[in-house]
């Protein structure tokens, strides 16, 4: 109650079995591309390695306070950007998920 979650899937499109370790990153961006508001924070669990067959797929979940209980200040993305583990360049996928809090309360 309270929350909203979402699935960040991954999937090994290589030919050959690979192997990430920790969580992605993540940033709501608006259309022109500028973060809206502060990266979401990672988990304080401890990261397992999880090896991928080709095509096989891995997933990470996020998880916010819904903006309607929270009271916090909102905004639409365009995009969700995601980093995956070990990589230092996201994946822009198109968000649909509607607002997201990006400041404190109102």
């Amino acid at each position: 109650a309270g929350q909203r979650n979402f699935p960040i899937v991954l999937t090994n499109r290589s030919e050959r079995t690979c192997t990430v370790r920790g969580y992605p990153g993540a940033a709501f961006v608006d259309a022109s591309g500028t973060r809206l508001g502060p990266d979401p924070k990672r988990s304080p669990d401890t990261a397992t390695a999880v090896s991928l067959a080709p095509r096989a797929s891995a997933w990470a979940g996020l998880t916010y306070a819904s903006p309607e209980i929270s009271g916090a200040r909102t905004a639409l993305p365009a995009a969700l950007l995601v980093t995956p583990p070990d990589e230092r360049e996201p994946l822009r996928a198109a968000w649909t998920g509607g607002e997201v809090p990006v400041a404190g309360q109102r």
